[in-house]
């Protein structure tokens, strides 16, 4: 376990992560999020590990930039957990397509929030990959969803960050299994997937440590609290 005592953990991300956090299943969602707290609490109780989830259904990379401040420096983390993606590909197939974000622009965006995270909070970083639940790789999206997710394991490499392939524990998944025994849409996975999700990120906390990213110019205060009143929309 890469994880030290007292350390802050947090998540961002979109519904994926949200998962109803921020209303009935508060504060940390009914997801991955929740799993991933339960199995590492239960089996390192003595960590003290701090919490929080700030996903926010419908996200793409644009959307973080927007509340990065806030929901990302702003909380101070020691390790901070990036899922972003699905719904930058999903608009170009769903709608609406003006906020399907390419993937020039999902790089470049995701990129300097990352730089911006290591720069001013000193965190380290965990990567997950956007996925689809599709066993064809020709699919028209779930191609998409591969050069993107291509993109977060190059930066996982180039920040020292801890890589969780997300599409590649799904891709185990589905060569014994259907889509629909996972989600009902593909994206949205149901108990089953989201512990899926969740044992993907255990098994890439129980990793060799990444490199360290380059501290902090400043320290900031961190909150007191493990979870800040919050003003999300």
């Amino acid at each position: 376990m890469i994880l030290r005592a007292g350390q802050r953990v947090v998540f961002i991300g979109d519904s994926i992560t949200d998962c109803g956090r921020r209303d009935a299943n508060a504060p940390y969602g009914n997801g991955y999020v929740s799993l991933v707290r339960a199995f590492v609490t239960a089996r390192h109780p003595g960590l003290g590990l701090r919490w929080v989830n700030r996903g926010v259904s419908g996200d793409t990379v644009r959307h973080l930039a927007a509340r990065w401040e806030r929901d990302a420096l702003g909380e101070r983390p020691d390790w901070l957990s990036v899922m972003i993606g699905i719904n930058d590909i999903w608009r170009r197939y769903r709608g609406p397509v003006a906020e399907a974000v390419p993937i020039d622009e999902y790089e470049r965006t995701l990129r300097a929030l990352l730089r911006r995270a290591v720069d001013a909070t000193g965190c380290r970083l965990i990567l997950g990959d956007p996925y689809l639940i599709e066993p064809d790789r020709a699919e028209p999206q779930r191609a998409d969803t591969d050069r993107y997710a291509a993109v977060v394991a190059a930066l996982a490499t180039e920040f020292g960050a801890v890589h969780v392939p997300t599409q590649a524990a799904v891709d185990r998944a589905l060569a014994a299994s259907t889509p629909g025994d996972w989600a009902d849409d593909r994206v949205h996975p149901n108990l089953a997937g989201h512990a899926l999700l969740a044992d993907a990120f255990l098994a890439a906390l129980d990793a060799v440590p990444p490199a360290a990213p380059r501290p902090a110019a400043a320290p900031w205060p961190r909150p007191a609290a493990d979870q800040p009143s919050d003003t999300t929309g």
